[in-house]
């Protein structure tokens, strides 16, 4: 398709700086172990070859080690490998100070993930240099104050998702600007794929109207490249590959949950029934601490000879109550029990997950109205399992994990459930007390 004539486009100066720290968990494990750097290392969520690799370092990568590699094959690929068990709560302090340094140098806009920030530039900022000085700055910043292991590659230009691309462009400890008298053109060598929001099922369906790379997109209609797309989002794209800054779309959390793979001589009927139910405490607890209730439980699971996901659902009156929740999870886990007991081999789930959706924001607390029911009122009961719940947090917060919960952890019949850091969240602080 011949190149169209692009329509008007307004000024386009550099508005954002993009952050990306490079191999973020090996280099805080790097920072926090000096035996361990400048040597290729991994970071694994158990110490077990069976398990992958949820981070490599920026040696380890020169091996063609990279997240998602099996321990067994990165240690093949590598002898000299380091393998270390993942530290969260470490990963989590040592954001929450690069954040804090990267205040220092200009305000943060958005936090994009544990090893991305994005910050809008002012008018007296975004000058070419001007903004190459302010990351090399910040960048120095976290390497005198944070640590010296902790590189980072950012990228400027007229839009996030611009600058998101040049921060990828030039890894490790890259510094790439994007200015939109460049663009599209410079963003031709690269992938469709390297663009968020385009998997493999976007970049078939866009092959099949005849578009095979960014080039072919850019050169659409703006109208024609949102056809090919299926809907608004494909003309919002070609806008904002040609350096427009487009408003970002607001985003709500509809879910909290969390899931477990169980280790391998964990997969039975009673260590899941207790995992799942200490995953709904967890839930539960950021439920309450992020002012929500929901209206949905979701226990949902995946067993070691099925590669699809195994789900059921329970309705739930409008609740932040541990008690409410784990008596609607023991109502779906014999379901999940009757599924298991009739596959070949018998109950062996690999993955145990619980969810809560349809949340919303709680009212003002009128727990005060109901002290004087009848004791055996359900209002009543939940009014005071409430209360016990919001104990049970304070008290787990204080003298940490597990001081506080209900049923049995002992006997060793239950996989540690830690909190972890999931794509695109960042837990507080808090959740490692719980």
């Amino acid at each position: 398709m011949p190149d169209l004539p692009a329509p008007d486009l307004p000024p386009r100066p550099l508005r954002w700086l993009f952050l990306d720290l490079n191999s973020y968990f090996a280099s805080v494990e790097q920072q926090l172990e000096p035996a361990y750097r400048g040597r290729p290392l991994i970071v694994a969520p158990v110490d077990s070859d069976t398990t992958v690799a949820i981070a490599a370092s920026i040696e380890a990568k020169r091996y063609g080690i990279t997240t998602g590699t099996p321990v067994w094959e990165a240690k093949r690929l590598c002898r000299d490998l380091v393998v270390t068990p993942a530290r969260h709560d470490r990963y989590v302090a040592f954001h929450q100070a690069i954040v804090a340094e990267i205040w220092k140098f200009i305000p943060v806009t958005q936090v994009c993930s544990i090893d991305e920030v994005a910050c809008r530039l002012l008018d007296n900022e975004n000058d070419r240099e001007q903004a190459m000085t302010l990351a090399r700055r910040i960048k120095a910043g976290i390497r005198a104050n944070i640590g010296g292991c902790l590189q980072s590659s950012v990228g400027i230009a007229p839009n996030r998702l611009l600058a998101k691309l040049a921060s990828d462009m030039q890894k490790p400890d890259g510094l790439t600007v994007l200015e939109a008298r460049e663009l599209p053109a410079r963003l031709f060598p690269l992938a469709l794929r390297d663009i968020a929001g385009i998997g493999p099922r976007m970049e078939r369906r866009l092959a099949q109207k005849g578009i095979n790379d960014i080039r072919e997109l850019c050169a659409r209609r703006p109208r024609d490249a949102g056809s090919a797309w299926g809907g608004t989002d494909g003309d919002r794209l070609w806008y904002l590959l040609h350096g427009v800054d487009l408003p970002q779309k607001p985003t709500q959390s509809r879910t909290i949950g969390h899931s477990h793979v169980l280790s391998p001589q964990k997969r039975g009927l009673e260590p899941t029934r207790l995992t799942a139910r200490r995953l709904a405490l967890k839930a539960a607890s950021r439920l309450r601490r992020k002012g929500y209730r929901s209206r949905l439980l979701m226990l949902h699971g995946r067993f070691e000879d099925d590669k699809s996901s195994w789900r059921a659902t329970a309705r739930l009156p409008p609740t932040q109550d541990s008690f409410v929740i784990l008596d609607a999870l023991d109502r779906l886990f014999p379901r999940l029990a009757d599924a298991g007991r009739q596959r070949p081999g018998g109950f062996r789930l690999r993955m145990v997950g619980v969810t809560l959706a349809e949340i919303e924001p709680t009212g003002p607390d009128q727990s005060s109205l109901f002290a004087l029911l009848d004791p055996d009122d359900p209002l009543a009961r939940e009014t005071r399992g409430l209360a016990l719940s919001r104990a049970m947090d304070r008290m787990n917060e204080r003298f940490g994990r597990n001081a506080v919960t209900v049923g049995p952890l002992h006997g060793g019949r239950i996989d540690r459930v830690g909190t972890k850091i999931a794509f695109g969240r960042i837990p507080d602080l808090d959740e490692f007390h719980e």
